[in-house]
């Protein structure tokens, strides 16, 4: 029951992660906090100056990444408070006052970029030839890249302050979603359970199809009645996106997206246009499905239901991370010991506690651990993978940190969910091979279907998603609005393609194209689909390769954003230019159909 969840002020410290390795206290960060002001004018004094000589614009740079590592920090720690205590009116206010020395620093600063790049690039290419820049060559040849796009500084202060008022679809699409909208109850053993987002995922997967029906009606059905008002929001997002890829001429918001981090737009369309020369063992899968759960018709709420009953295990967090330990050894020991003694010893924040985030998150600064927000269950294998999931985003910022300057270790998400996936599936293979080796055929074959249905929802359903984002916004550049009907028949169509014949959809199940709040991050959910295509790649070169292979894969890890992502992970030993990668993870997806078809019909 939900009464009996721990409060925070009750979790034991070694539950906790070790915020101490950012701020001692609150009395510290408070110190810090009203010390950005200062930081700023710090660098705000170089203004119309800074390319004077090359001295001054060494100061400059370095004031710059004294006031934002300082912010970095500030924001961080904030951040991770409010995270596992969302009542905390204390952590909330912390999180305000960071964000608004956020919107002072970038508004501040609007000029450090186009001062920058007014300089001729030739005398900035020679200033950088000199070792005391070393820690600033990459940031600044990566804002150089941007020049052709980068605005005077009186317009750049303008899209500046406008920061807060352009997010005001997001906000209103999480207010009303989160908190406004009431979906009502369900009847589970003869008791009204309260219908939410996250009660819906548990509901949808229920063996009893009349309560995952009713769930399902009622959740798009409330959605429903603000149909208009959600494809409203997203129109206006969506023009945002266009105003701002216009402003700065971009060729298209497409374009936008992918050009700082130097990916193609062929990237994009080359997983789009392989997904659907793939649809073949995507729709068998849905026809398998059909057969196993005994159905005249599939519905769009049988599509997440188990195909093989959940089994029971049972793993404290100690033997979860022993597993990942063992599952990971093909690393080397000072990635696995370095992980392990991380998750037991104040990286992760554990179990679950009122008022603390759902879901599980890796977040990482510069200072302090990579930290990692757990909500584990020792009764969920899924937890497991969880746990190495976060653990390589986590690994993935720590080797970036201990081998990059603040100002370029930062790695891209195009990149982030490379790391991720990568370990989840060294973790499949450990947990197979353990229960092919025991004989546990039950094991064996709910692995088979979880790791089938982990492999759709990232790599296929995320491609709809950007098939999707991409119709959109190619429709408002072509001067169509898109209107609620638009929306709708664009996303069923989709709908239609991806599941197949064998799929019969309600009325109103388009209007999933209107709840996915990573819509509102335009272009983002494309990196799912790259990130477990590259990870599978990866994965396969390093256990079946030796030496050489795993110190590429370390160079991957160690390149932080020293490298433009298609390059690292080229180094890595996959080119995600080519479709072979994606074309490769289908085909693995379509392996383990065809094992599942031979297991159970």
């Amino acid at each position: 029951m939900k009464d009996s969840i721990i409060l925070r002020k009750d979790v034991p410290t070694k539950n906790q992660w070790d915020l101490s390795k950012l701020y001692a206290s609150s009395a510290d960060w408070q110190v810090e906090l009203e010390s950005i002001p200062n930081l700023v004018q710090n660098v705000v004094q170089f203004k119309g100056i800074l390319g004077k000589d090359k001295e001054t614009f060494l100061k400059a740079l370095k004031a710059w990444e004294k006031a934002n590592f300082t912010l970095e920090t500030v924001y961080h720690y904030a951040s991770l408070l409010n995270s596992v205590d969302k009542g905390d009116s204390s952590a909330q206010e912390k999180v305000n006052r960071a964000l608004m020395e956020v919107t002072n620093l970038e508004s501040s600063l609007s000029f450090f970029d186009p001062e920058i790049l007014a300089l001729p690039t030739e005398r900035v290419t020679e200033w950088l030839k000199d070792d005391s820049f070393a820690d600033y060559r990459v940031f600044i040849q990566k804002k150089l890249h941007l020049k052709p796009y980068t605005l005077s500084e009186k317009e750049e202060r303008i899209l500046a302050l406008n920061i807060e008022a352009s997010q005001t679809a997001d906000n209103v699409f999480n207010i009303l979603t989160d908190v406004d909208l009431n979906f009502g109850t369900v009847r589970v053993d003869e008791k009204d359970v309260p219908l939410t987002h996250i009660s819906y995922s548990s509901f949808i997967e229920n063996p009893n199809r009349e309560i995952r029906k009713e769930a399902y009606t009622k959740f798009y059905g409330t959605f429903e009645s603000h149909a208009n008002t959600l494809a409203a929001l997203y129109s206006g997002s969506v023009n945002n996106d266009i105003f701002l890829s216009r402003a700065r001429g971009y060729g298209s918001s497409l374009e936008a997206a992918l050009y700082a981090d130097k990916v193609p737009v062929s990237v994009y369309t080359n997983l789009i246009q392989t997904i659907h020369k793939n649809f073949e063992p995507l729709h068998r899968y849905y026809s398998l499905r059909k057969k196993v759960l005994g159905l005249n018709e599939l519905r769009h709420y049988d599509v997440y239901v188990p195909l093989v009953k959940s089994i029971k295990t049972h793993h404290t967090y100690e033997e979860a991370v022993e597993i990942v330990r063992a599952a990971l050894a093909v690393l080397g020991k000072e990635y696995t010991d370095t992980l392990c003694d991380g998750l037991l010893n104040g990286w992760a924040d554990r179990f679950e506690n009122k008022g603390k985030h759902s879901g599980a998150f890796s977040s990482g600064a510069y200072k302090g651990y990579p930290y990692i927000l757990l909500n584990y269950k020792e009764d969920s294998i899924r937890d497991v993978f969880t746990m190495a999931h976060e653990g390589g985003h986590s690994m993935h910022s720590w080797y970036s940190t201990k081998n990059n300057p603040f100002s370029c270790y930062e790695y891209t998400i195009f990149e982030a969910e490379t790391a991720s996936t990568f370990n989840e599936e060294l973790v499949f293979e450990y947990l197979l091979k353990e229960a092919k080796s025991n004989g546990n055929k039950e094991m064996e074959l709910y692995l088979l279907a979880t790791r089938a249905h982990e492999i759709l929802s990232t790599l296929y359903r995320q491609t709809m998603f950007a098939e999707f984002e991409l119709k959109a916004h190619e429709k408002v550049e072509q001067g169509e609005p898109l209107s609620t009907e638009v929306l709708r028949a664009m996303y069923r169509s989709l709908l239609e393609q991806y599941f197949g014949p064998e799929m019969v959809f309600e009325e109103n199940s388009d209007l999933e194209g209107l709840r996915i709040p990573h819509f509102y991050s335009a272009f983002y959910v494309y990196k799912y689909s790259t990130g477990i295509s590259a990870s599978l790649a990866l994965a396969k070169r390093v256990t079946t390769g030796g030496k050489a292979e795993l110190e590429d894969y370390y160079t991957f890890l160690k390149s932080g954003g020293s490298r433009y992502p298609i390059e690292s992970l080229k180094v890595a030993g996959v080119n995600m230019e080519e479709s072979k990668p994606v074309q490769d993870a289908c085909d693995t997806f379509a392996d383990l159909v065809g094992q599942l078809e031979k297991a159970l019909l």
